[in-house]
């Protein structure tokens, strides 16, 4: 059973995702600066870059949105030219346009827009331009993936496209076919408004983290859902019976006088996490240190001296920090070049085990995660898809004395 814990204060609300009492995700977003990433916006190109092959879009935020050539050609794969044009002979300054956020301004960077949109559902992912349907890489039984394929194809029209949701496998078709209903009416009303609206606007805004979370990852006949006020347990519950009719949610609510996080040991966890150094259970420790450019962790043995041999010892402590390294991908939510560095090891077998580890843990993470293998250097290189801004996570701080370097002068 999964426990999903929403402790809501007064600026922020943070959630945290526990199975058998081992941190596996966290999230936290303030209720002044709600996430861009999933919004419809109508926005007006601004100007046009021929050598980035991209534009930048005004849609209402501080920064300018990117939009590049890609993201501007149509999904639909029959229909992309044989030469990529250039984004002139697609855009104009002016232009108006749908544009959807794909990630978050991070920095001092604008958001990453797309004309690709997706709408995404508790079964599927809607897109109502792809012309194509696709079954999660997750459900590995192959008459279910065509059972779930043929179900998409029956569905959809012409121009529409899907993705089946892992959650998918075992549904039929009635319950697939209203998410699909539900997924319609959106994008016709964020079309209704892109007519009425005047550029720049958002048109419809992607649902908040905790309907996200519930949405993505909460099964109502399975786990368990903690709130600290009954009425986040009424609103909750509304929304589930809206997603899933006929559900009956397992949702508590929490009555003792420690925070939620306190009292379910998360605050404890997330500070061990978000660390610089974190200790093993095994004696090891692993060492984060995240530059603009790439994550780089670092593996040592510390006070672990098991193994009947060196090669033994070596293997043990980097399978068991393989297997946090990917734990702490997901819940750090970390994002684009990571590189580990393992102790070294002399067989290629040892190097299998440590791959197998890492992969097995993070075939669970819901973000597009990639292990790319070892380089010559014996380093393990990895990347991860990232979508939102670290720096808007409390637990992630930067000391003001040396800028995240360990060093003062």
């Amino acid at each position: 059973m999964k426990q999903l814990i929403v402790q809501s204060e007064a600026d922020i609300v943070q959630l945290a995702l526990l199975d058998n009492r081992i941190l596996l995700e966290y999230a936290s977003e303030r209720g002044e600066h709600p996430g861009a990433a999933g919004n419809f916006y109508k926005g007006r190109v601004v100007n046009v870059i021929p050598g980035m092959q991209a534009a930048f879009v005004d849609i209402g935020l501080r920064k300018n949105a990117f939009l590049y050539v890609d993201d501007v050609l149509s999904p639909h794969l029959e229909k992309q030219p044989d030469t990529k044009p250039s984004i002139e002979a697609l855009l104009s300054a002016g232009q108006e346009l749908i544009v959807q956020v794909v990630k978050e301004p991070m920095g001092g960077k604008g958001a990453r827009v797309t004309t690709h949109y997706s709408l995404p559902g508790r079964f599927m992912v809607y897109m109502p331009k792809a012309g194509y349907v696709a079954v999660s890489k997750k459900i590995s039984r192959e008459n279910e993936r065509s059972r779930l394929k043929q179900l998409g194809e029956g569905l959809i029209g012409k121009e529409e496209g899907l993705i089946i949701r892992t959650v998918s496998e075992g549904e039929q078709e009635a319950a697939v076919r209203s998410d699909l209903e539900w997924l319609r009416f959106l994008w016709s009303r964020i079309l209704e408004q892109a007519i009425k609206q005047r550029s720049p606007a958002l048109l419809h805004r992607e649902r908040g983290m905790v309907h996200r979370f519930i949405r993505d990852v909460f099964s109502p006949e399975q786990d368990e859902l903690i709130v600290a006020r009954p009425t986040e347990a009424n609103e909750i519950r509304a929304y589930l019976q809206e997603l899933l009719p006929g559900s009956k949610p397992c949702i508590k609510v929490y009555e003792g006088d420690r925070t939620l996080f306190e009292a379910y040991g998360v605050e404890e966890q997330l500070k061990q996490a978000f660390s610089r150094q974190i200790q093993l259970a095994d004696g090891g420790t692993i060492v984060i240190d995240e530059t603009e450019a790439l994550t780089v962790i670092d593996v040592n043995t510390a006070s672990y001296t098991g193994g009947s041999s060196l090669e033994e010892t070596v293997t043990r402590t980097n399978v068991s920090a393989a297997r946090e390294i990917a734990r702490l991908l997901r819940l750090r939510d970390m994002g684009g070049i990571i590189i580990v560095d393992f102790i070294d090891m002399e067989e290629e077998h040892s190097r299998e085990l440590v791959l197998s580890a890492m992969e097995e843990i993070i075939s669970k993470d819901r973000t597009k995660c990639v292990v790319l293998g070892w380089t010559r250097l014996g380093l393990l290189e990895i990347t991860r898809k990232m979508e939102r801004d670290p720096a808007a996570n409390p637990y992630r701080r930067i000391c003001k004395a040396c800028s995240g370097k360990g060093i003062t002068s």
